[in-house]
């Protein structure tokens, strides 16, 4: 609650001291946040390791760009078996790319789920490429140049167009799945899925059907992320086969292990940082990495539960 509250102050002094670029930040902030917390539901609560969390972020990000291309052509994405036109309509186009991910991951889940440990990273790696060299190959659509928006979707009694007002909107997005994941990893559901990480074996024995729990939080995280993907797609009004690549999945699961695994709100500050520490180092180096690896690894070392745990020790 209280990092939501310091988010929601956050537009403030950007706008006091006119440092709108800033404004720029805190929403890729959010949106990140919001992927990232979306892997923590199932690594840190489930156990499940995934290097390919990205597809689900392309897969929304890409049903914003396509459909989006499509109407600048004025013409239908698909005549049979239901017509299906491009549009720039929001409320059609947002469930449509949330259902698409969870699609994609019910698909993919119900295979790599039943895999473990090393076996279960690499399948999700090898489905995460699929994705990207699938969507690379598609030169309709920009191929591996990607697709640039003339704007951002449209919402009703909403100026998506405001920088502001959609900084508000991501925050929306991410109090609802913060919240929502506050309570269903303290229910039942939640006592299951941690019970998964901890011994499967065991639930199974006693007649759990573990495997229908853990697909579900897989399809539910892949829902969440496909969801950030749309708001990457308007924020920055470019889809391209970047935000799908292996590096992108590497990114988000480095800010769940620096702000805290198990913990849903610690991921956003893992966002926060990582983000950050990139925005200024690059200012001064084009080899900002080297500063910002040995940070990384002081709080994965000295840092129980990363950042949040600091936090929540020091109170």
């Amino acid at each position: 609650m209280l990092l939501l509250c310091c988010l929601a102050l956050f537009p403030l002094p950007v706008i006091l001291l006119g440092q709108d670029y800033l404004l720029t930040l805190g929403t890729r902030i959010l949106i990140y946040g919001l992927a990232a917390a979306s892997l923590d539901l199932i690594l840190g609560y489930g156990g499940m390791v995934s290097l390919g969390h990205a597809a689900f972020l392309g897969v929304g990000g890409y049903t914003v760009g396509i459909l989006a291309f499509c109407g600048y052509e004025g013409r239908d994405l698909l005549s049979w078996p239901l017509a299906l036109p491009g549009t720039e309509n929001g409320l059609l186009v947002w469930p449509l790319a949330v259902a698409l991910a969870m699609g994609f991951a019910a698909l993919t889940g119900a295979v790599s789920l039943r895999t473990r440990g090393m076996h279960f990273i690499m399948i999700t790696l090898a489905f995460a490429q699929m994705v990207y060299f699938f969507f690379s190959s598609l030169d309709s659509y920009g191929g591996s140049d990607g697709i640039s928006l003339y704007g951002r979707n449209h919402l009703p009694l909403l100026d998506t167009g405001s920088d502001l007002q959609f900084y508000y909107l991501c925050l929306f997005c991410l109090g609802i799945f913060l919240g929502g994941g506050h309570r269903l990893v303290r229910s039942r559901f939640g006592r299951i899925l941690q019970g998964c990480r901890q011994n499967e074996l065991r639930l199974q024995v006693m007649g759990v059907a573990t495997f229908r729990h853990r697909l579900l939080a897989y399809v539910l995280a892949g829902g969440a992320a496909g969801l950030a993907g749309v708001l990457l797609a308007n924020q920055g009004e470019f889809v391209g086969p970047g935000m799908i690549h292996w590096t992108r999945s590497g990114e988000i699961l480095v800010m769940v292990l620096l702000g805290g695994m198990g913990t849903l709100v610690g991921p956003v500050l893992g966002a926060a940082t990582l983000l950050t520490l990139e925005e200024y180092l690059a200012m001064y180096t084009e080899h900002w990495m080297v500063f910002l690896g040995p940070f990384l690894i002081l709080v994965v070392l000295f840092g129980r539960q990363g950042i949040y745990g600091m936090f929540h020790r020091s109170r």
